[in-house]
């Protein structure tokens, strides 16, 4: 359709209502305007631009531009109207297209992440958002202390960012309970660092953990489990760094692949701890201070608020209830894998 056709087509009867509004001084009918409303949502549909659509109203105005005199208030009024109702059906349509966009988008993310939908389809789905799931992708997912849509101030001032910084890298942002996810392709890693900065900052110190690059149009979904189980770890073992990387995590999976096993060793090394007074806790705590700090004495003390003769002796509890000795390292790997066990596995304020 040329420009000239684009005219005429979407100011189609705006000439003779100017001229008969401005010979009888009356405002348009609802049927008048209810056919501007209309093609302003064709010309929407159409993807044509409101300014040049507006400047065809203003052509079509001054072509018929009455030229008796006491007419010009009423034409200029019958313009203002015409435009007015093409603008509002244009509106209307843009909003409604953004809002089939956004949930197209929205149940694009969905099935992406939770990897129930046709993987050939997905694929084919997925280039319109800009990525490419044949190739490899990692996830990093952002958790701060409140939950976050997309429309909120933090993620767009975190996708900001990541514009500024990397430009279209084909990479997406997008929201998924509460959290930031950014998708990017695995050899991106910058990509994901700088993200993992950002978010870290925007959500005034929230913890980001990032998968591992997946192959394939299921490896997206397979990065954002890693992702979500590095969170679930670090907050089981109060593990302090702002940034996880699932790849540096995978000995915890390891070790809890075979929970029953796991269980038994925690109730068999730490079991004894819970005769003493107070309870197991204090000294499961002195064990995680101690491993935490490299088996040093001095420090875990320092982090237990303790003095080091209190805190030697609450070793030599632990020895004397376990029959192990914390400070032996033929010992030592064994209470140490027990005492993430007992916190994987929340012991002892769970009975295993």
């Amino acid at each position: 359709m040329s420009e000239r056709e684009i005219s005429e087509h979407y100011v189609e009867g705006c000439a003779q209502i100017l001229a008969e509004v401005s010979a009888t001084g009356r405002r348009l009918t609802r049927e008048e305007l209810t056919s501007r409303r209309e093609l302003g949502e064709q010309a929407a549909d159409a993807g044509h631009g409101l300014r040049a659509l507006v400047s065809a109203h203003l052509s079509a105005a001054r072509a018929a531009w009455p030229t008796a005199p006491g007419t010009a208030d009423s034409a200029l009024a019958a313009l203002h109207q015409v435009i007015d109702a093409f603008s509002e059906g244009y509106e209307r349509a843009q909003r409604q297209a953004v809002r089939q966009e956004e949930a197209a988008r929205r149940e694009f993310i969905d099935d992406l992440l939770y990897g129930r939908a046709d993987l050939g389809r997905l694929a084919e789905r997925a280039e319109r958002f800009g990525l490419r799931l044949s190739h490899a992708h990692a996830v990093a997912v952002a958790q701060g202390p409140t939950a976050y849509d997309e429309g909120d101030k933090v993620p767009q001032q975190v996708e900001r960012a990541l514009i500024s910084r990397f430009g279209d890298r084909s990479v997406l942002l997008t929201t998924k309970d509460g959290r930031i996810l950014c998708i990017a392709p695995g050899h991106q890693d910058d990509v994901l660092a700088y993200f993992a900065k950002q978010a870290h900052a925007a959500t005034e110190g929230g913890r980001v953990a990032i998968g591992r690059a997946q192959p394939g149009p299921g490896g997206v979904v397979h990065s954002y489990e890693e992702a979500l189980n590095a969170l679930e770890l670090a907050e089981r073992l109060e593990l302090e760094d702002p940034v996880l990387r699932a790849a540096d995590l995978l000995v915890y999976p390891v070790l809890t692949r075979d929970r029953q096993a796991m269980a038994d060793l925690v109730v068999s090394t730490l079991g004894p701890l819970t005769t003493a007074r107070g309870g197991a806790e204090p000294l499961l705590g002195t064990l995680v201070a101690y491993f935490d700090s490299g088996c040093v004495a001095a420090e875990a003390a320092r982090r237990l608020s303790l003095s080091v003769r209190a805190f030697t002796y609450r070793l030599e509890r632990i020895h004397k209830l376990t029959g192990a000795d914390p400070a032996d390292p033929a010992h030592r790997y064994m209470l140490q894998t027990a005492v993430i066990g007992a916190r994987l596995l929340d012991w002892p304020a769970k009975r295993l």
